[in-house]
């Protein structure tokens, strides 16, 4: 289970929770898994979400008259294998509701897996144990990409080239869009974040994500986070950091001293349970917090 948490198109529907989900591709463009995806209920309470293959956004807005005009991409993560769709998806999107900014959840394509958590494709566990070995030794320096990365990173791109699109009717301005990660949703944003201009977040958070390189000087602006006892990249965010101040690009960095990986918004009595309110004030610093007239 730890490998698992290792962590503009067609018209909109309502969910339960009010969220709006939009398809990120039209129906038959994206080539299927060939099985259908599956949701599993972790003990922890957590819903993990197996076998995408149709990926969506889903979109949570401000209060009528609250919003400030930034929106923030959620990236969940769960090894491209599944995906932690509540602790590190909807539940932190309702968060950045709450304090103005659109926020939209990214269901991104996964490899194809067993249905339920507690079996992993062979290739996964492959990957998981070349991480260990890497958390232990150091080397290689950089995590090598995962089986479903590429897939993972054409999605981000492709959401957010449509909320760029239809950011007026959102009444979102297209200078003020990041894209947060966890865990593997964290790679997601760093390959974004140092990649082809034209798909680059306005600002990214990498939360317990790890290294990518190289960095430009004009990579997006980071805010970079992690636990010193992370037993799967204990070291990748300060080599993030290292990263983006040597390029010249913008970066902050949090270093807790427990937290583990995978801390998110529920409490842990450690200093990690701070990283939400912490990312918010980088945020306000740098403008994103207050509505685009002020």
């Amino acid at each position: 289970m730890a490998a698992a948490l290792l962590s503009a198109t067609a018209a909109t529907a309502q969910t339960p929770a009010g969220g709006e989900i939009i398809s990120l591709y039209p129906k038959g463009t994206v080539v299927s898994l060939g099985v259908p995806e599956t949701r599993d209920t972790l003990e922890t309470g957590e819903t993990m979400i197996f076998n995408v293959s149709d990926p969506t956004l889903e979109m949570f807005r401000p209060d009528a008259g609250h919003a400030n005009g930034t929106a923030v991409i959620i990236a969940p993560g769960g090894g491209f294998v599944g995906l932690g769709y509540e602790a590190g998806g909807t539940a932190v999107a309702h968060q950045f509701a709450q304090r103005g900014v659109t926020a939209f959840v990214l269901k991104y394509r996964t490899i194809k897996s067993p249905n339920d958590a507690m079996h992993m494709p062979e290739i996964h566990m492959k990957e998981m144990e070349g991480i260990m070995a890497r958390a232990r030794s150091g080397v290689p320096k950089e995590v090598p990409p995962f089986a479903g990365e590429k897939h993972a990173v054409e999605d981000g791109a492709r959401a957010l080239a449509i909320v760029r699109q239809r950011a007026a009717g959102w009444g979102i301005d297209p200078r003020r869009i990041g894209i947060i990660g966890f865990s593997s949703g964290a790679f997601l944003a760093a390959d974004l974040a140092i990649g082809d201009k034209a798909s680059r977040p306005d600002f990214v958070g990498l939360i317990y994500g790890g290294l990518r390189t190289p960095v430009p000087a004009d990579a997006s602006p980071a805010f970079i986070a992690g636990a010193a006892d992370d037993e799967f990249t204990p070291n990748d965010p300060v080599q993030l950091y290292q990263s983006w101040r040597q390029a010249g690009a913008a970066a902050e960095l949090h270093i807790y001293e427990r937290g583990g990986h995978g801390f998110d918004l529920k409490p842990k009595g450690t200093t990690s349970d701070h990283w939400f309110i912490e990312l918010i004030w980088w945020m306000r610093s740098r403008g994103l917090m207050a509505s685009a007239g002020r």
